[in-house]
This record gives structure tokens, C-alpha cells and sequence, in this order.
């Protein structure tokens, strides 16, 4: 499990990396990971392409970065999941609260 940060070319959006499992085991380095960033971002991609497996406790981090991010004005990417983490994403109704794709 390895959680990466790297600011995209525009400077406002932070690409939040997550290798492995995303569970419990992730939640500080995941909150680590936009919460001690800089003000100026305005965008968050999470980068799901290393994921292998997301759990409950994943889904409430996601939500937690909803909230911090602005709630409903949240602009959040989730990207490149497989087919296992789409089908858990889909199932809870994310796509309703964030961009999949």
C-alpha cells in the first residue's frame, strides 16, 4: 500500500496516486495527502490505475475528501479503476457524488 501526491501541469489540481489495497491501512497517508497541501488547489484526481482492492473504510476517505474539498461544489476524478473496484464504486452510488472515469 503506498499513497503518492503529485500536482498536475495546471498547478491547481492534486493527483492523489493509490497503490494496492485502499482500507484502513491507507487512511492517515490518504489524509496526509490533501490535507497538509497547498490552498491554492481547487481539483483532486484520484489516480486508481495500482489499486488493487477497496473496502468500506475506503469509500468513507473518498467522502472525507468530498467534505474537505467543498461537498457538493467538490470538483474530484476518480480514474483508471479496474474492473473490481468500478463494479464497488458503482454499487454504492459514486457516481452520483464524484466523476468516474
Amino acid at each position: 500500500m503506498a499513497v503518492h501526491t503529485r500536482r498536475d501541469d495546471d498547478g491547481q489540481t492534486l493527483i492523489i496516486h493509490i497503490e494496492g489495497r485502499f482500507d484502513f491501512s491507507t487512511h492517515q497517508a490518504f489524509r496526509d495527502a490533501y490535507e497538509h497541501g497547498d490552498q491554492d488547489v481547487s481539483a483532486y484526481v484520484i489516480d486508481m490505475s495500482s489499486a488493487t482492492y477497496l473496502d468500506s473504510s475506503a469509500l468513507g476517505m473518498l467522502l472525507l475528501l468530498r467534505d474537505y474539498a467543498g461537498g457538493d461544489s467538490a470538483r474530484i476524478v476518480i480514474e483508471n479503476c479496474n474492473s473490481d473496484v468500478r463494479r464497488i464504486l458503482t454499487i454504492s452510488n459514486f457516481e452520483k457524488l464524484f466523476s468516474i472515469r
